[in-house]
């Protein structure tokens, strides 16, 4: 079972949004009575873009940060905090235009952050979010996942890799439009065999 559990939310719906009742689901069977859970919910409560102020303050050393470039990244640091204190990450991402909603982007912007999330060696990017388990749980209208047109789940993997998530489970129900109630319930029993 999880120690800590972080849940993300990233659909602008909050009613009948299927990654909201999947990753719900997911979350309920994998936490334990002892199990801390760390919600956030990106959908309807937006975060803020990256500005020229922030990339500046981002760009600072540490010990050379003012006051204001310290309130300037506060978000960003009690975001990477969230992650850094989780075991296992449940992210529902639904797929908006065949990528992830402009929320999820603007949330990996603010925890994508050299020497706090990832840092730069001589034979490459290394990852600092080492050791974590997440799960994915991707929905779309029409997009076919893991298809030609499926940014979002590509991007997905990629940017958890890049900041040392490599143990990546995908949990998807996808063109909802053609065949919603047997890919729910794929996706449940799925669920249900991952708890198992």
């Amino acid at each position: 079972m999880a120690r800590t559990l972080f849940h993300l939310n990233a659909s602008a719906r909050t009613e009948g949004s299927v990654t909201r009742d999947l990753s719900q689901r997911l979350v309920g069977r994998l936490a334990g009575s002892d199990t801390q859970i760390i919600s956030r919910d990106i959908g309807t409560s937006p975060l803020p873009l990256i500005t020229e102020s922030w990339v500046g303050a981002n760009f600072t050393p540490d010990e050379d940060r003012s006051p204001e470039q310290r309130e300037t990244l506060a978000l960003s640091d009690t975001l990477i905090a969230e992650l850094e204190a989780a075991d296992t990450l449940v992210l529902g991402v639904p797929i908006y235009n065949f990528g992830v909603p402009a929320a999820f982007k603007a949330w990996i912007d603010l925890v994508a952050r050299a020497r706090k999330t990832f840092k730069y060696t001589e034979t490459g990017p290394v990852g600092l979010l080492e050791g974590k388990k997440a799960y994915l749980v991707v929905a779309s209208g029409g997009t076919a996942l893991e298809s030609g047109i499926d940014f979002a789940t590509p991007y997905l993997r990629h940017v958890l890799g890049f900041l040392g998530i490599h143990d990546v489970t995908v949990i998807g129900a996808d063109q909802l439009m053609a065949s919603g109630p047997e890919k729910v319930a794929a996706s449940e029993a799925a669920i249900d065999a991952i708890a198992a």
